[in-house]
């Protein structure tokens, strides 16, 4: 099992950037495939960013591509999120996920640990 907390919400203009990190607990997180989603409150978590348990292999949602990474450390058990020219549309609860399948899955059904959450915010 893993758990996993989000830090590095906020407020930002549009056009500005936020590193999101996801910090888990555990001594297996070098197997887990890790993912980003965000959710708008009355809608499903939509994928963002996913990447493989040993980091070569990543996914983004279109919306994002160009503009936002993801990478992870597992020595230090964090997967990050790195947003530049952030959008009022990117406003959302960002939520970091692990699934133990060996696919960059995009559903959320497919991740079987959550974090809490974090808020993302970005003024026009």
């Amino acid at each position: 099992q893993v758990q996993l907390v989000e830090s590095g919400g906020g407020l930002v203009q549009a056009g500005g950037s936020l590193r999101l990190s996801c910090a888990a607990s555990g001594r297996t997180f070098s197997r887990y495939t890790m993912g980003w989603f965000r959710q708008v409150p009355g809608t499903d978590r939509d994928i963002v960013a996913v990447i493989s348990s040993s980091g070569a292999s990543t996914r983004y949602a279109d919306s994002v591509k160009d503009r936002f990474a993801i990478s992870r450390d597992n020595a230090k058990n964090t997967v990050y999120l790195q947003m530049n020219s952030l959008k009022p549309d990117d406003t959302a609860i960002y939520y970091c996920a692990a699934s133990l399948q060996n696919f960059l899955y995009t559903h959320y059904r497919n991740y079987d640990y959550w974090g809490q959450g974090t808020q993302v915010t970005v003024s026009s």
